[in-house]
């Protein structure tokens, strides 16, 4: 028996129903690792500002925490990547929001974004395993 767990090992559907060949997130040991998430519903992009983006984003990141027991005072560390470095402050705003009372150590990059959107957010959690 394995003490890895993973969540959404069959992979998911992106971008034009194009299957994804890796999972959302994967747990060891207390700790959670989740994917990169792009602000994407039912395998199909959302459009709008990066505020509207980051929602969504952010929304599927904390919705990856729950199905697996974690929620944002878990979450150690966040990866952020922008594809524009004006949109910085709007997005902090939006990440206030969801980490305010927790905030986590994080890092933020500008970069060109393998989909066409404008955020992309990842996480890792911890949490003591039950005994």
């Amino acid at each position: 028996m394995s003490d890895i767990k993973r969540y959404g090992a069959e992979g998911g559907v992106g971008q034009g129903r194009q299957h994804m060949p890796f999972s959302r997130a994967v747990e060891a040991d207390g700790w959670l690792y989740v994917s990169g998430q792009v602000p994407m519903r039912d395998g199909e992009l959302v459009g709008g500002t990066v505020t509207e983006q980051a929602h969504v984003a952010i929304g599927n990141v904390m919705a990856i925490l729950a199905e697996a027991g974690y929620g944002p005072e878990h979450v150690v560390r966040c990866g952020v990547w922008l594809d524009d470095a004006r949109d910085f402050y709007a997005f902090n705003s939006v990440f206030k929001h969801y980490f305010g009372e927790h905030p986590p150590a994080r890092a933020c990059v500008e970069n060109r974004m393998v989909v066409d959107c404008k955020v992309e957010v990842d996480c890792v959690a911890w949490k003591r395993p039950p005994r």
